[in-house]
Order: structure tokens, then sequence, then C-alpha cells
């Protein structure tokens, strides 16, 4: 039976056929259809086109669901930097983030317990900085979304047990990041450019250094690795060091506190604008709020290597606790 299709169907399937998207092929399907005459003749063409639309819109949904299951490794940077804490399995990576942040990653002395990362913030000096619990790190377990969420880190704490082999540890899980082109920072090799090597700072903790007595163990492990990373004897049990390591992490940030100070009104310390070391007072301003460094006319600025509340230009580089007063 002839379908007697009109002129505007074939304009429309030409259009449909050029299509490049399956948003646009939807609509142009949908629009097709609706061209197609109603008669015994166009049944079996309108249902072919049905039953690709709808193929289509299935298509679509699918890829759309994908898109918003967003991966667990996938973790956004929050506060004043993200900081991944990595190492083998069962050297108390879990309980070192629970006794710094408010976080509740499951504690257990079995390997494995961490499933996937979780973040917690640590309080450091009025500033938040983002920790990131991870699954142990071994060659078993080599996760290539965990090893980018290591590359995309600020900063990583790599964390070995002093009780359980810790030379060892920290040997292999070393040439593990560097087989995988991560090499802590101060550790560069020639031609890491060439080879795409990704230089993080890392810091080594020294887990389980509960008191003292242990300290010489702790000694003999930096005399055996010599002095190719830096290390900090913790304890997550007893608590020894955590406000070192807090300091530590803010130092190696390398970030600035910097207060606003309102025209006429006091300084706001309970909450600083974080900026990393040598920022200016133009970018200050842009922190503040993005209309403010067009408007800029002075600043006013309190604190290091000036007097207090000394003019000065949208150059001028700022330092850790200095109170700044924008005048628009």
């Amino acid at each position: 039976m002839p379908t007697n299709l009109p002129a505007e169907y074939y304009e429309v399937e030409e259009r449909y056929k050029a299509a490049t998207t399956t948003a646009d092929k939807i609509t142009l399907l949908e629009e097709l259809i609706s061209t197609i005459p109603k008669h015994k003749g166009t049944d079996k063409l309108r249902a072919d086109l049905r039953r690709r639309l709808s193929k289509l819109k299935t298509a679509a949904e699918t890829k759309k669901g994908a898109s918003q299951r967003k991966s667990p490794y996938s973790i956004d940077k929050e506060g004043a930097g993200q900081v991944a804490v990595i190492g083998p399995a069962n050297v108390g990576k879990s309980a070192l983030v629970a006794a710094l942040t408010s976080a509740n990653p499951e504690v257990a002395d079995y390997p494995f317990t961490t499933q996937i990362p979780m973040p917690g913030m640590m309080l450091v000096d009025n500033v938040q900085v983002q920790l990131v619990d991870t699954p142990p790190l071994s060659r078993d377990y080599a996760e290539p979304l965990l090893l980018d969420l290591i590359r995309r880190s600020d900063m990583v704490l790599l964390v070995i047990d002093l009780q359980a082999y810790p030379l060892e540890q920290l040997e292999e899980t070393l040439a593990l990041l560097q087989e995988n082109r991560i090499v802590p920072d101060h550790m560069q090799a020639e031609g890491a450019e060439e080879r795409r090597t990704t230089l993080v700072p890392l810091h080594v903790l020294v887990n389980k250094t509960d008191d003292e007595s242990l300290d010489g163990d702790f000694e003999a492990l930096c005399e055996l690795f010599g002095d190719e990373c830096p290390m900090l004897p913790v304890s997550a049990t007893t608590g020894r060091h955590l406000d070192d390591l807090r300091q530590l992490v803010y130092e190696r940030l390398d970030i600035i506190r910097v207060y606003s100070k309102p025209p006429g009104k006091d300084a706001d310390f309970s909450a600083p604008f974080v900026m990393k070391r040598g920022g200016t007072i133009e970018e200050f301003a842009s922190k503040v709020h993005k209309d403010f460094v067009e408007g800029l006319k002075s600043a006013r600025v309190w604190g290091t290597g000036v007097h207090d509340g000394q003019m000065v230009g949208r150059d001028h580089v700022l330092q850790d606790g200095d109170v700044v007063e924008l005048r628009l």
C-alpha cells in the first residue's frame, strides 16, 4: 500500500540523516513522525520510526545516568588543600585520619578495611585542610584511580608502621609510586619532564611510635634510609606528635592566612582567607569578591614588613597573618 508521504517528510528526513548528536536525532525523529499521514499505508513506517526513537531515548538516558554516577575517587577539593593519606595495608591510615578529623573511617586490625577513599577536614590555626583516607597501596592493589587521586593531591602523607618492617614498607611503596611516574618533589630524577613524571610534596609518617621508648627504633630507621625522605614519628593511638603533624601539613602546603578588615571596623580573625604564599593584594581582592578587583581604588595593610595601616599597591605581596582593608 502506498505511503503518500508529503514533501515535508523528506525535508525533515534529510536533516535527520545529517544529525550528529543523539539529542538532535531524537528531536528530528519526533518531528519526522509528526509529518507522516495516519493511514494503513504508513502503519509499518510509523512503527519502525517509533522503535528507533525508543532506542535512542533509552541510550540517551543510560548515558546520562552513567555520567551522573560519580567515581568515589573523584573527590572535590575543599579547604586550604587536599592531602592524600596513603600507605600499605594495616599501617593505621584510617586511625590517623580519625584522630585528626571529624571523619569516621572504619578502623580495624585486619587489612583492606578501607575500600574507597574517605575525606575529612583537619583544623590547623583556623584553616581547614582536607585529608583523604585511601585504600591500601600495594602491587596487588594499585588501583589506577587511586594513583590519579595521588597525582591530583596538593600533598601526600605516606604512612608506615614502625613495628612491622617499616623499611620494607617504605621502599616498596616509593618504588611502586615511581614505577607509576609519581615521585616525591625532593627526589627529582633526570629526564622526569620527558617521562611525564608527576612530582608531589611527600612526607613520611612513621606511625605507632607510641612513646619515647620507641624513639631509638625511629632513629635507626632514619639512619638506614638516609636523607631520601623526610620523616615524622607519630601515633594515632596516643596522639603523639599530632600537633607537629598539623603544623607540618600547613607549612608544606605553602599557604598563608590573610584577614579582611572592613573600613571603620575591626578585622574578623575567625575566618581567614587562605592564599598561596606570594599572593598579592589584587589576588586577595578577587577572593573577597570577584567584582572587587575592577573597582579596587586602594588598600591598607597591617602586618609584616609594613607600617600599621600602610597604603599599598595591587602588586604588594602579602604575608601570613596580614590584615587588609580594601577601599573601593
